[in-house]
């Protein structure tokens, strides 16, 4: 049987899995590496749902249900260059993640809320030491520095935003928001990004 077109397809279980030193953590293929961050904060994970992209309302399906980087996206749409505010970060290994809300250069409007685990030694010294300056977002320096790589969406999100999520957007209350979790291959299918990315209300 083929698998699933990953612009459709549904969620599987998380699996609990031990990180020593720290709270355990739900691993899923579907929100990893947020839920890495909420669990060594001790937080609990928002309300999150999986949903086949073709139910993704406007305008938020034309932003996210594509194979296309995220940050050029919506550069694009908001017609202004996009810096990053970071939240968390941490280095393991060749591995560094970041959890981060994008902001336009106008104006600081947030854009995006996100968490990305980044494969540092996938890339060349330049392009990596911009990537640990943390100001340019990842997508925009794969445009930039013409980078080869291929987006593939693993899953389309519907998130009930919490604390963290509404202090990052300048919201109040409980929001129904829309993001994606997708993965950014080499041109040998290795994963240089794994990110959750969560817009605002439109």
């Amino acid at each position: 049987m083929p698998s699933p077109d990953p612009l459709t397809q549904v969620a599987m279980n998380p699996t609990p899995v031990s990180d020593p030193g720290s709270q355990p953590a739900m691993v899923s293929p579907y929100i990893y590496p947020l839920d890495d961050f909420y669990a060594r904060a001790g937080l609990p994970l928002p309300e999150i749902e999986v949903i086949p992209g073709d139910v993704v309302p406007e305008p938020y399906k034309t932003l996210l249900v594509h194979r296309n980087d995220m940050t050029p996206t919506l550069e694009d749409h908001y017609g202004c260059d996009i810096h990053l505010e970071i939240l968390n970060r941490e280095e393991r290994g060749n591995f560094y993640f970041r959890e981060v809300v994008l902001r336009l250069d106008k104006n600081e409007q947030p854009v995006e809320f996100g968490a990305n685990k980044i494969t540092l030694n996938l890339f060349s010294p330049p392009v990596r030491r911009l990537i640990l300056e943390e100001r340019i977002p990842l997508g925009h320096l794969l445009k930039v520095h013409k980078v080869p790589h291929h987006g593939c969406p693993k899953a389309f999100l519907r998130v009930q935003s919490d604390d963290l999520i509404n202090r990052s957007f300048g919201l109040a209350g409980t929001q129904t928001l829309y993001g994606r979790r997708n993965t950014i291959w080499d041109e040998e299918e290795r994963p240089l990004s794994e990110i959750v990315e969560i817009l605002p209300p439109a």
